[in-house]
């Protein structure tokens, strides 16, 4: 599939990257002779479940999903994944086919190598793996808290949560440009449903929506109103890879790069 994207070669860049950024020097290094550097447009499709993925990508201001689908068709978010991470480590990790479509729901750049690269680093002794395995960790923990929250949590709770994780991957941004019918495909429910809430919360003076945008005027009073998954996932992201995504997130806001066509 050809996908719209522009590419640089800025070496600095990798740091925009928390995974990137964690790495040792001299891996990073060797890296960065490989990456390439695109942007992704809202709604294109990295890969399809079960579909060989060529790519791992490492997001530096896009923002991606990982949606489950069942044979009848219903489907919702399980994951979402910033510049705190990387999509489709999985095919490095020898499941060649994802188990999940991962669809840009915020445009923006992301670094991508082609997985053998990737598959190499876990062979490859003292290198990267131990640190992607903690990451590994860390996204099995978002799609296990999901799974519990979307069963057990009223969607208004739910809402708060996916709120709040959009806002940690847009580098201290406010506002969102989402769709109350994308936010309701995602956390698989009614629209009317998503309405109802984001009514409540613009009422409660959390947020103010308007058609495709929702602002968050009070970011305390959303997390309090938000169920126990928020935290407990900030929580386990830091012990997992503890570092401050402040100077991650400047890096990305200040990014710059020139168009150049790349096939996916």
């Amino acid at each position: 599939m050809s996908l719209s994207l522009a590419a640089t070669t800025t070496a600095a860049l990798p740091r925009a990257n928390l995974l990137l950024a964690q790495m040792p020097a001299s891996d990073r290094a060797r890296w960065t002779e490989q990456l390439e550097t695109v942007e992704l447009l809202k709604g294109r499709v990295l890969f399809e479940a079960g579909s060989p993925a060529t790519h791992v990508y490492f997001p530096i201001g896009a923002i991606v999903s990982l949606i489950h689908t069942t044979h009848s068709g219903a489907s919702a978010q399980v994951a979402m994944i910033g510049s705190e991470g990387a999509v489709g480590l999985a095919a490095a990790m020898g499941g060649e086919s994802p188990a999940c479509r991962a669809v840009v729901q915020r445009a923006g750049l992301a670094h991508r190598l082609r997985v053998a690269t990737v598959r190499d680093e876990f062979v490859r002794p003292g290198g990267a793996a131990p640190m992607l395995l903690r990451y590994v960790q860390s996204l099995l923990t978002q799609i296990a808290h999901t799974a519990v929250c979307n069963r057990h949590h009223s969607l208004e709770r739910q809402l708060c949560r996916w709120l709040l994780l959009s806002l940690d991957r847009q580098h201290g941004h406010s506002e969102l440009s989402v769709t109350q019918e994308l936010i309701s495909n995602l956390l698989g429910v009614r629209r009317e449903g998503v309405t109802e809430s984001a009514q409540r919360l613009q009422a409660a003076g959390l947020i103010r929506y308007s058609r495709g945008h929702i602002a968050v005027l009070d970011r305390p009073g959303l997390e309090a109103r938000a169920c126990e998954c928020y935290a407990l996932l900030k929580q386990d992201f830091q012990r997992l890879l503890p570092q401050d995504l402040d100077g991650v997130n400047a890096a990305t806001s200040a990014t710059t790069f020139a168009p150049v066509a790349v096939q996916a």
